[in-house]
Formats: structure tokens, C-alpha cells, sequence
């Protein structure tokens, strides 16, 4: 059992679970609970509608209370994700977007293959989950498949879903097989995409009024190719050229 654990810890310890504005305080104080059944450690909250240090949170987590305790708080999804080279999040309704959906046994082994390197499984409100915009930041997004009777899962028990699939595809990624690519971390992607924006407005590409949808595509585009940090520096390196070139022609 002992030897079971320790493969849990050092196989998931890279895994973050991001809550974004959860509400209940007794959901928060569980979620700390179970992470710390499967070995994760790391949790981020964004902008939290309730105080994880009350009574009923620290209630619920009972021996998890130091990762409750150790809990980041950020104000934005962007923030949660800096420095993260994967994300993966939750939805609990119909999405008909282009992003991947697929169920967690399928999905989470991905964010494992990246040992070491820092990736996150987000999941959103309690009341109505993650909106357009916050889907938009992760590569892949997850459904946990239920009853059609009554498919609403409590924020927590979806967590311990996930946490508890992880655990079981952690056996599968050991020390041996650490991949040497430097995978650009998201917040390096979001620069990018900034300054994509920027210059693609500036040069008549994009319109202000479809600028969001166009430039979603161009996320998805780029979420499939999982850039490597040299190359995401050639990328901006390319559209600070082109600016320049734009000026002086001025």
C-alpha cells in the first residue's frame, strides 16, 4: 500500500486542480479532501465566492486541510494557468464547439505525459460551469457521462472522478519516459495571442466585432500543435518583424 501511494504522488504531484469561483465551502473543503486520497497537492482557486479557511470547509477536509490551507488564490483563469503546459476542463452540458470532448479515462492520461512539468484540470462553478471564453484556455474538455435521470454532479464528486482516473493511469508514465520538449507554457501561448490580435486588427485582418470568434479558431489552431518555447519565441519574433516593418514603412 505504502509503495501504491508514493506512485500516485510522483506521478500526479505536477497535476493542478483549479477551481473557478466556487461558492460552497463544504464542496471546496472536500475537493482538498480527495486530492489528498489520489496524491495531488496543488489546487488554485479563482476568485472563490466563500472563505476556504471557515468552519465548514476545514470541517470537510479533514486530513487535507493543509493543501486547503496551501491553496493559491488568483483572480483570473489566465493567472491559475501560468506556467502550465496542458489543461484540460470540465463541462457538465452540451458544447458544440471545436474543441475535443471526450470522457476522463480517455482524456487525463495526457496531462500525465508531461512529468514534472506543470498541468491543469479546471473545473467550473457549481451553478453553471465554465463559460465560452474560460473553455477556450484548455486543449481538451471533459464529460463525465451520467444518468440522464439526474445528471448534475456535485462539484466534488466530479473532482474525485477525475483524481481517482489519474491516479489509475499513473502506473502507465514513469521517470524513464520524461520527454526533453519544452512545451510552451500557456501564459507564453496567451502573450502570443495578444500580440496575434494586435496586429492582425492593425493590418485589416481582423474586425473589432469578430475578433473573438476568429481568433478562437486561431487558439484551437495552435492547441492542437503543442508548441515547443523555441518556437512560440520564433512566432512573436515573426509579428514583432512584421510591426516593424509596418512602421517604418510609415
Amino acid at each position: 500500500m505504502i509503495t501504491e501511494n508514493i506512485s500516485i504522488k510522483n506521478s500526479c504531484s505536477h497535476v493542478i486542480i483549479v477551481l473557478v469561483e466556487p461558492a460552497g465551502p463544504l464542496n471546496v473543503g472536500s475537493v482538498a479532501r480527495v486530492m489528498k486520497n489520489f496524491g495531488l497537492s496543488k489546487l488554485i482557486l479563482v476568485n472563490p465566492q466563500c472563505d476556504r479557511s471557515c468552519f465548514d470547509a476545514t470541517k470537510m477536509a479533514v486530513h487535507g486541510q493543509d493543501i486547503l490551507a496551501s491553496a493559491v488564490i488568483v483572480d483570473t483563469l489566465p493567472q491559475a494557468l501560468q506556467g502550465c503546459v496542458r489543461a484540460i476542463a470540465t463541462i457538465g452540458r452540451d458544447y458544440s464547439g471545436e474543441i475535443p470532448v471526450e470522457n476522463p479515462r480517455t482524456a487525463l492520461p495526457w496531462l500525465l505525459e508531461t512529468l514534472e512539468k506543470p498541468v491543469a484540470l479546471i473545473f467550473g462553478r457549481e451553478d453553471r460551469g465554465l463559460t465560452n471564453e474560460e473553455l477556450n484556455y484548455a486543449h481538451k474538455l471533459v464529460f463525465i457521462p451520467t444518468s440522464p435521470e439526474y445528471p448534475s454532479l456535485n462539484l466534488a464528486a466530479a473532482v474525485a472522478i477525475c483524481c481517482y482516473e489519474l491516479s489509475q493511469s499513473s502506473s502507465l508514465f514513469i521517470d524513464d519516459n520524461k520527454s526533453t520538449v519544452e512545451i510552451a507554457p500557456l501564459d507564453a501561448m496567451e502573450a502570443y495571442y495578444q500580440e496575434l490580435e494586435s496586429l492582425l486588427l492593425a493590418i485589416g485582418y481582423l474586425y473589432p466585432h469578430t475578433a473573438a470568434s476568429r481568433m478562437e479558431k486561431f487558439r484551437h489552431l495552435y492547441n492542437r500543435a503543442y508548441l515547443q518555447t523555441g518556437e512560440v519565441g520564433m512566432l512573436r519574433g515573426i509579428l514583432r518583424q512584421v510591426e516593424w516593418a509596418i512602421n517604418r514603412s510609415k
